[in-house]
């Protein structure tokens, strides 16, 4: 692991899971951590209810467009976070890879994506425990 671990984010979307999870460590880890999102299949745009939810909690994602992640990112992570991108998320040797089953929020009410904005933050910080960086 680098001194200044890499960590992506990846969804099919890019909108919703994977913006909150690079917002959420952005804002705890600061400049410890090189943060990276992507989908298989980006969105236009970041889903709406996402940004709103983590506005509530102070965090603007709400400049962040979805975009797809190129294997050159990935390979250049140290851990990569898939959220629910299947059999497309790619797994190399000697990069930490966890997979987070998350309920996606696209097309959710935003009670929901307010659990799930809750449950990511919690995973974060599980993730900077375990990277030293709490």
């Amino acid at each position: 692991m680098s001194e200044r671990p890499a960590v992506l984010f990846m969804c099919v979307h890019n909108a919703g899971r994977s913006q909150m999870g690079a917002g959420w460590l952005r804002h705890l880890a600061g400049d410890s951590v090189v943060v990276y999102s992507g989908g298989s299949n980006p969105a236009s745009e970041t889903n709406p209810a996402a940004v709103e939810a983590m506005a509530e909690v102070g965090i603007d994602i709400s400049t962040f467009q979805p975009q797809l992640w190129t294997d050159d990112i990935v390979r250049e992570c140290d851990v990569v976070i898939s959220m629910g991108c299947g059999d497309v998320c790619p797994h190399y040797p000697g990069t930490r890879h966890e997979d987070w089953a998350l309920t996606d929020p696209a097309g959710q009410g935003l009670d929901l994506v307010r659990g799930v904005r809750d449950e990511i933050k919690t995973r974060v910080e599980e993730l900077l425990t375990s990277l030293d960086l709490a």
